[in-house]
C-alpha cells in the first residue's frame, strides 16, 4: 500500500476484510458465508476454506422486483435454501469488511429466516 497518501474506500474495505479473515475461516461442516456488495447488486457464497472450494453461490441478478434491500433478503433466503440441499445448517458469517447494516444485515436476516445458524 502507499504510505502517506489517502487510501480509497476500496483499499480501506479490503484491509478490514483481511483483518476479519485472520480471525474466521470456513470448514466443510461450518462454511463461511461471504457477502459482496456492489452499487447495484449483492452476491453471497458459501466457502470451505480448508478445501479451498466454493460450495454454493447466489446473486440478485435473477431477481427482478423489489428494492435493493428486499432483493438482499431474498438472496439470504436463497443461499439458506442451497445450503440446506447441501446438508449445511451452520455457517460463519463474513461481512467482508462492510458494516453490518443495510443490505448486509438483510442478507444475514434472510439467511437466518431460511434456517441457517450463525
Amino acid at each position: 500500500m502507499r504510505s502517506g497518501v489517502p487510501k480509497s474506500g476500496t483499499e480501506r474495505r479490503f484491509k478490514r476484510h483481511l483483518r476479519v479473515r485472520n480471525k474466521i475461516s470456513g470448514t466443510a461442516e461450518r462454511p463461511r458465508l461471504v457477502v459482496f456488495r456492489s452499487l447495484k447488486h449483492i452476491y453471497a457464497q458459501l466457502v470451505d476454506d480448508s478445501a479451498n472450494r466454493t460450495l454454493a453461490t447466489v446473486s440478485d441478478l435473477g431477481i427482478e422486483q423489489g428494492k435493493k434491500g428486499e432483493r438482499a433478503a431474498e438472496v439470504g433466503k436463497l443461499i439458506a435454501e442451497r445450503a440446506k440441499t447441501a446438508g449445511i445448517s451452520r455457517v460463519v458469517f463474513d461481512r467482508a469488511g462492510y458494516r453490518y447494516h443495510g443490505r448486509i444485515k438483510a442478507v444475514a436476516d434472510g439467511a437466518r429466516e431460511g434456517g441457517l445458524e450463525f
